[in-house]
């Protein structure tokens, strides 16, 4: 399907591949102990090896240095880096050069655009209300439409406040290219709903599936 989907902080392998069967194109995995789905880089090696390889391993990092992210990818098997804080986007310029998809994660402010337009055109982009204690959506609700101008500009995800009941309305309210979803298909902190992923997933898919397939996806390398 054209519009990408997330499922994110899976703690558990066999969760994770139902996930991936049930048409998730990306598997996200946390690296920021104060969240409870934090992983060792042993058990992600688990989960990203429990993956068919068209699924995109994505770690999760919050105000992590260059040397911390790449000796955690390297050792979890991951595809693809999700930035977020300054921290983190401090060591972008290394990533840069690293085998790996990197997403960049922005908060939906009135500088949303500006922010963007100063980023790589080789970057992913997620965008978030970026409110919570916690990096990522928080499962928080929020005004999706006030990211949709940045439609126009690039391809994006959109996190926070999104479950099968919500999802689609979101989708079209931001003019999103993909979707970032943890806590709107758990049954408790990093376990997920078998039943409610394959609800959101087939209700996208019943929506989106005639979108036209953007240039540059969001968690997968191009051309994967």
């Amino acid at each position: 399907m054209p519009l990408e989907i997330k499922i994110c902080g899976l703690t558990d392998p066999t969760e994770a591949r139902a996930c991936a069967e049930a048409g998730a194109d990306a598997i996200g995995l946390v690296f920021h102990p104060p969240s409870p789905r934090n992983l060792h880089p042993e058990r992600a090696r688990a989960i990203s090896d429990s993956l068919p390889p068209r699924v995109a391993r994505v770690g999760v990092f919050a105000d992590a240095d260059a040397d911390t992210i790449l000796r955690i990818a390297a050792a979890a098997g991951l595809t693809a880096l999700q930035l977020h804080g300054s921290g983190s986007l401090a060591a972008l310029p290394r990533l840069l050069d690293a085998p790996y998809r990197i997403i960049v994660v922005l908060r939906s402010t009135a500088g949303l655009i500006q922010a963007a337009r100063a980023l790589p055109d080789t970057v992913g982009l997620l965008v978030e209300c970026g409110r919570g204690v916690l990096p990522g959506g928080n499962g928080a609700v929020w005004e999706w439409s006030a990211a949709a101008p940045l439609a126009a500009v690039r391809p994006f995800a959109l996190a926070g406040g999104l479950s099968p009941d919500t999802v689609v309305g979101a989708v079209r309210d931001a003019r999103a290219a993909a979707v970032d979803i943890s806590s709107g298909v758990e049954s408790s902190p990093g376990h997920k709903d078998g039943v409610r992923v394959r609800l959101l997933i087939s209700r996208l898919t019943a929506a989106f599936a005639d979108l036209p397939c953007p240039a540059n996806p969001v968690f997968r390398n191009p051309g994967r």
